[in-house]
């Protein structure tokens, strides 16, 4: 997809390390009957490919995978609204890619413990422990990145 504004293209390197560093992202599927769902959700980054986990199979982000694997996923970093000149500062990315259900348990348990280490590093643990308890209960989907855009204004 042709970028607009080019002044504003970030470089590739910028925008993995946003994606990297992102508190959140939104996930954006299709349904089957082409209505759009964005959904924010928490996530890791493992070299080329974005996990995040949810409740086992049924919700409506897995019904929209299994009937179109394609994702974006957006996530937005540093923000600065300047009310005087009208505009903002930012910086955002956009992850195109598809998206698949983790079957392989050892994956599933290092992305878990991935989690921890971004979101939970004073609980490593308490969390290992949860992992052992209620990791079942979950699932872990990952997004396998087939291009990314960064767009920034500073």
């Amino acid at each position: 997809m042709e970028m607009r504004r080019r002044d504003r293209l970030m470089s590739n390197e910028d925008a993995l390390n946003i994606l990297k560093e992102g508190e959140y992202g939104i996930l954006a599927t299709v349904d089957s009957n082409g209505q759009p769902y964005g959904v924010p959700l928490s996530y890791i980054v493992i070299d080329n490919t974005i996990y995040y986990h949810g409740a086992n199979a049924g919700g409506t982000k897995h019904n929209n995978i299994i009937n179109n694997d394609k994702v974006t996923f957006t996530v937005v970093g540093k923000t600065k609204i300047l009310p005087d000149k009208f505009g903002t500062l930012y910086e955002s990315v956009i992850a195109f890619g598809k998206a698949a259900l983790v079957t392989d348990e050892a994956e599933s348990l290092m992305a878990f413990k991935e989690f921890l280490y971004k979101y939970c590093t004073d609980y490593i643990a308490e969390g290992e422990k949860y992992i052992d308890t209620a990791g079942s209960k979950a699932m872990i989907v990952k997004i396998a990145i087939d291009s990314l855009t960064g767009k920034h204004r500073v």
